[in-house]
């Protein structure tokens, strides 16, 4: 029944369900401990801690591969393994390994556990679980560029599972293994897709002892023949190993792959070992030299004997149990030994006996166990769904009485909606009784109006009447008033116009005599005037103290100053405007170019003397701002030397106030030239970065009309090589390739490289000449490899040949290893390309 168990667990296990992932730095377990029978053989098969072992060790690994290779795959393991009981094996490792960029770093355990069916009949399941780091090391990665990405590379921890069954009789065992059956990503928490380390392997061993004499007397031969199918490849291996009772042991072994390995071991002492194998390519990894592993074990001995061991003896080259050699048996002896065997295997299978007893005692307390669990499992449930159903009663109450708060609350807005309604209501037949109120009383006035006009109009023909019989006597009085008025009013006229005459006459003298008065007093002052001015002028012009002289001589310079510094101002406007107008042809130029249309080329002038006259009246002027600003500051302190004392007493002094407003135009004139420096600059340096911009876009056409040029003929010059060249009549060596630039074995990361996908790319060789690229190409093409390619990096600009593009770098780095010997494939290197 637990055989059974046992093999319905295995099925389960070998049937998951497998997720895509693809991730950098993601590798797949596969220690390469395959050159070994004698330790760490749980790596080959989860059932090999059990299976013919009798003892537990403790060991040191260590396999260096490829070992002329640079960056060549280093492995280290450390391991405690063997055999726990009768019925039991186990491990646990750890591991480290570095590929190149790659490293990973984790740990393994191992169980195994044998179902005894016959006396000669085990059946072994085991099971390998490993989890480790895995990522890319990228202090090891080159890259054309400063990429702050290359510091937030991820790291990975992996997961996988390794079962494993065994089938053994007295000599020979069968088995099954899966390798790397599911591979689970913790940070991406799907299980790894493609993985090509993924396989089913199977095994025959042979574990025998030679009867003979001497030497070899009772020496254990072991053989294995394996077969691992993978998705891309089939591998074939076999190993024989030899153990002599003095504890020294040879093997070799050969695999489809790898090629062919040769070991010896011995145990110094009964419990110290150490063994050296050495492993040699014979195919395609030739050139990459050849592996070694070096393993240094401590043998712990158990105290019983198990069955299903090798069950050899142990000795060392050094030790101190002297025992007494057996001689050869008679013949009457050997069957009384065998009759004394046939007795030792009565008691033991009575032994056995009363063992599966004991064993199907425990096995009914497991099973009540288990009948308990399931009782304990099922009243959970229970537990768990009454909860499940208060939660959903709670549940469908909460939202029952959400219900009702929401149809509470509509109930609500309806109330509030119909008050509103009737106070809108009432609200409007208050208003139209209002305006009803209203229209009435205007009504009601408008007749009163109406009423009260009538009555005024009456009142008004009445009095008009009145009035005009009035207005007409008036009239007739006034008229008679008006004669005698005009009559009266032409004698005054008379009188007035002679009074008038008069009085004009006696004006006129007067003002005469003002205007001449007002004349000789203009004069007079004109005449103080110009003497103060020329008095003023002179107490400038010829001031009598060294202040005043020095102040004189400073405001002259700055005066004259002004008309140099306007000078040259003028002229770096003029230059700007010359800038401007360049500017505006080159953008022109540009987008009529853009748009195909050809343009007349402007006249030659010299950008650079023109510059150096800018940069020469640019200097000049800010030098003349600089010198006037100066001397402006000077004759500030003169004036402030001169009058700070006085001020008391000369406050109204006319050259104090000359000065002042002298300083004060002085001063206003500077800030002016200043601030149209500032802008010509601002606006010159607006200038030079838009002409640098279209500058810019010119080179830019013109090398992007050179790189589609030379794009063309590199795409025409590969298809002539290829068209054009033969194959040759004798194999090329690697001293007939010149293969460019030394390429390191770490990674080479590229980015913007036009034209060329991204992904990772088997580099064959590298040139910046284009002869010896052609050179290159035709010797590839000419061994047989007529898919060979290359792109331009112009970052670089080197020529990157290759034949192999892959999209993940765990199926690049495997065809790197499996690149074969062809000799063009020496120094093959890998690139990647991103944008």
């Amino acid at each position: 029944m637990k055989t059974k168990i046992l093999v319905l667990i295995l099925c389960v296990l070998a049937a998951p369900e497998v997720f895509s992932q693809e991730d950098n730095g993601v590798v797949a377990l596969g220690l390469p401990v395959r050159n070994s029978l004698t330790f760490n053989r749980y790596t080959i098969n989860p059932t090999f801690s059990f299976v013919r072992e009798q003892n537990k060790y403790v060991s040191l690994y260590n396999k260096r591969e490829f070992v002329q290779f640079e960056d060549a795959p280093v492995t280290y393991l450390a391991s405690y393994t063997g055999r726990l009981a009768e019925n039991m094996g186990a491990g646990v490792g750890m591991f480290q390994q570095n590929y190149g960029i790659l490293t990973t770093f984790g740990g393994m355990v191992n169980f195994a556990y044998n179902a005894r069916l016959d006396r000669d009949s085990n059946l072994t399941f085991g099971l390998n679980i490993g989890a480790y780091n895995s990522g890319i090391n990228s202090g090891r990665v080159i890259a054309n560029f400063d990429d702050p990405a290359l510091q937030n590379i991820p790291e990975y921890f992996l997961l996988t599972i390794n079962p494993g069954i065994n089938y053994g009789l007295a000599f020979l065992d069968f088995g099954v293994s899966i390798n790397n059956l599911a591979v689970y990503n913790f940070q991406s928490s799907q299980l790894l897709k493609d993985n090509l380390q993924r396989g089913i392997q199977a095994h025959m061993m042979y574990t025998g002892f030679m009867e003979s004499r001497g030497f070899l007397d009772q020496a254990k031969f072991s053989g294995i023949v394996r077969s691992e199918f993978r998705k891309e490849e089939t591998i074939l291996s076999g190993m024989v190993m030899l153990t002599v009772p003095k504890g020294i042991w040879a093997q070799a072994g050969y695999n489809s792959v790898f090629g062919a390995s040769g070991g010896v071991g011995v145990n110094i002492t009964e419990q110290i070992a150490i063994e050296y194998n050495f492993e040699k390519d014979l195919g395609d990894l030739t050139e990459f030299g050849p592996s070694h592993d070096i393993t240094l074990a401590y043998r712990i001995k158990n105290k019983q004997n198990y069955y299903y061991s090798s069950g050899e003896e142990i000795s060392g080259l050094i030790s101190t149990d002297k025992r007494t050699k057996v001689k050869p048996l008679s013949e009457s002896a050997k069957s009384k030994a065998e009759a004394n065997k046939e007795a030792v295997a009565e008691r033991r299978a009575q032994a056995q006996a009363k063992k599966l007893a004991d064993k199907k005692a425990k096995e009914a307390a497991a099973a009540a166990a288990v009948l308990l669990a399931e009782q304990k499992a099922k009243e959970e449930a229970e537990e768990q769904a009454r909860l499940i159903e208060e939660q959903k009663a709670k549940e469908e109450a909460e939202a029952q009485a959400r219900l009702l708060e929401e149809q509470k609350a509509k109930e609500e807005e309806a109330e509030q909606a119909r008050q509103l309604a009737e106070q809108t209501a009432k609200e409007e037949a208050e208003k139209q009784t209002r305006l009803l109120a209203e229209q009435k009383a205007k009504e009601e006035a408008a007749e009163q109006a109406r009423q009260l006009a009538e009555q005024k109009a009456k009142e008004e023909a009445e009095k008009q009447a009145r009035l005009l019989a009035e207005q007409k006597a008036k009239e007739e009085a006034e008229e008679q008033a008006r004669q005698l008025a005009e009559q009266k009013a032409k004698e005054q006229a008379e009188e007035k116009a002679r009074l008038l005459a008069e009085e004009k006459a006696m004006e006129e003298a007067e003002a005469a005599a003002l205007l001449l008065a007002q004349q000789q007093a203009e004069e007079e002052a004109e005449v103080q005037r110009l003497a103060e001015e020329q008095a003023l002028e002179e107490r400038i012009n010829n001031p009598n103290d060294e202040l005043g002289k020095d102040m004189l001589a400073l405001s002259q310079k700055v005066e004259n100053a002004k008309a140099r510094q306007d000078e040259f101002l003028k002229k770096f406007d003029e230059m700007v405007e010359v800038k401007d107008k360049d500017l505006k042809d080159l953008k022109e130029e540009n987008d009529l170019s853009e748009q195909g249309i050809s343009v007349e080329p402007k006249p030659f002038k010299s950008v650079n003397r023109e510059n150096m006259i800018l940069d020469a009246t640019i200097k000049e002027l800010e030098s003349i701002i600089e010198s006037r600003n100066k001397d402006i500051e000077d004759l500030m302190n003169l004036y402030d030397e001169k009058y700070d004392e006085e001020i008391g007493t000369v406050y109204l002094d006319e050259v104090y106030v000359y000065y002042k407003n002298t300083l004060e135009r002085l001063t206003a004139e500077q800030v002016q030239a200043t601030q149209a420096k500032i802008e010509l600059q601002l606006e010159l340096e607006d200038i030079q970065i838009a002409t640098e911009f279209e500058k810019n876009r010119r080179i830019k056409r013109a090398a992007f009309d050179n790189e589609e040029d030379r794009y063309t003929n590199d795409r025409e010059t590969l298809q002539n090589i290829k068209l054009n060249t033969p194959l040759a009549n004798q194999p090329y060596t690697v001293d007939d390739f010149d293969f460019g630039e030394d390429q390191s074995g770490n990674i080479t990361i590229l980015k913007n490289v036009n034209r060329v996908d991204n992904g990772y790319y088997l580099i064959i060789a590298v040139h910046n000449d284009t002869d010896k690229r052609n050179e290159f190409l035709t010797k590839v093409v000419a061994s047989g490899r007529a898919d060979v390619d290359f792109f331009y990096d112009e970052n670089t600009s080197k020529y990157y040949i290759y034949y192999e593009k892959f999209d993940s770098l765990i199926t690049a780095n495997e065809a790197m290893e499996s690149k074969g010997n062809r000799p063009y494939n020496t120094r093959m290197s890998l690139v990647k390309i991103e944008d």
